[in-house]
């Protein structure tokens, strides 16, 4: 990501101007967990996984055979796997007015149409557009504003929701709907399974015998809203987004920079927009995806900005898998509903900590007091994103 578009989702109001703070008024998931995000949250406080062979496609090629696929998602005859997953998702929504604006996140989209050219199936090459799933949100809703798509990596839905909530504190949007959309592909696992990122069993995130990821299916929804909007209309506020930001360490095509400066450098920007310090944080959702980089990457990142104080930080990739772009915004959800109850869900897969994490991450659900939690992902290309909410 360019400096420039960098500083733009960064950049807080213009000074002089009344402080527009976003609310998140809606908040829903779709993952192998199953659909809804109060069966999300259940499921994670009783560390329960969605980790499992995959029967989707043959795997014996690869160097793993698990994920956390929503097992009763039915293929389209000559389409992508996205539009059942985004139908379920649909089902989960309110009414959504046909003025909002509208920001979708995928990283492949329906790039599983290739597998079936591939075998001789009828496929619809245009599922394969990056534009596809904003056509079928479009379309279900009726929104007339338009919108656009953001395909940066794994940190895709968290530079939307950067991006909604920098339009609604401008003042230029009333309400955005960030949707997060990835399903586990042949195409995408055996690109993971190729790089040798893939743990061969459920992924373990920041444990000592971490050894890769899992992928998973997922689809998030968010509507962000100025705050005066939503009380005209009624929408009651899940939560607030108080700081939002971006930043490239441009250290390696798939790697992060294992000094975390991108992301202490994305964090430090969030911060300095919130107003708040170090010690308001009372809770981090970490990107955590079980390699062997990122792990330690963020532990470091962690550890320099915050200090000596151990903040209680949790992973959701080994209950749900790495669903890709859709991720940021499941986490942002889930965030909401950590803040709600006041309690950080248990890194499932820990086992033993790596050392630098002891004492910050734990298997078993941690309470907290305090209103203000940080989420960040970090993606290939070093594209690095954090945001704080408060609850």
């Amino acid at each position: 990501m360019s400096t420039l578009v960098s500083d733009l989702i960064s950049s807080p109001p213009s000074k002089g101007t009344e402080a527009i703070v976003p609310v998140i008024t809606d908040a829903v998931a779709i993952t192998g967990l199953g659909d809804g995000l109060g069966v999300l949250w259940q499921k994670l406080m009783r560390g329960l996984s969605a980790v499992r062979p995959v029967d989707r496609f043959r795997t014996d090629r690869y160097t793993a055979g698990v994920a956390a696929c929503i097992e009763d998602l039915t293929t389209p005859p000559d389409g992508s796997l996205i539009h059942p997953l985004l139908d379920r998702l649909f089902c989960q929504m309110g009414p959504i007015s046909p003025d909002t604006f509208l920001i979708t996140a995928t990283t492949k989209a329906g790039i599983d149409v290739l597998e079936k050219i591939q075998t001789g199936m009828p496929a619809d090459l245009q599922d394969v557009s990056l534009l596809s799933p904003a056509v079928a949100v479009m379309k279900a809703f009726n929104l007339t504003e338009g919108g656009i798509n953001i395909s940066a990596a794994c940190a895709s839905s968290t530079v939307a929701v950067a991006r909604a909530a920098a339009m609604v504190a401008s003042n230029r949007a009333n309400a955005v709907l960030v949707c997060g959309v990835d399903v586990v592909t042949e195409f995408v696992f055996s690109g993971f399974s190729a790089l040798k990122a893939l743990s061969p069993a459920a992924c373990r995130p920041f444990d000592r015998n971490r050894n890769g990821l899992s992928l998973g299916d997922g689809a998030a929804a968010l509507v962000i809203m100025n705050p005066e909007a939503a009380r005209r209309k009624k929408r009651p506020p899940l939560g607030k987004i108080i700081g939002w930001g971006v930043s490239n360490d441009a250290a390696h095509i798939t790697a992060p920079d294992q000094n975390g400066t991108g992301l202490i450098r994305a964090v430090s920007r969030a911060m300095g927009m919130s107003g708040k310090l170090p010690d308001d944080i009372s809770a981090v959702c970490a990107h955590g995806t079980g390699t062997l980089f990122n792990d330690r990457m963020e532990m470091t990142a962690f550890r320099q900005f915050f200090g000596p104080r151990r903040v209680p930080t949790y992973s959701i990739k080994g209950a749900v898998g790495h669903t890709l772009a859709a991720t940021g915004a499941i986490e942002v959800a889930v965030g909401l509903q950590a803040l709600k109850n006041r309690a950080a869900p248990p890194t499932i897969g820990l086992q033993e900590p790596m050392s630098e994490a002891v004492g910050w991450v734990n298997n078993e659900p941690v309470a907290f007091a305090g209103n203000c939690l940080l989420t960040t992902n970090s993606g290939f290309g070093g594209v690095n994103a954090a945001l704080i909410l408060e609850g």
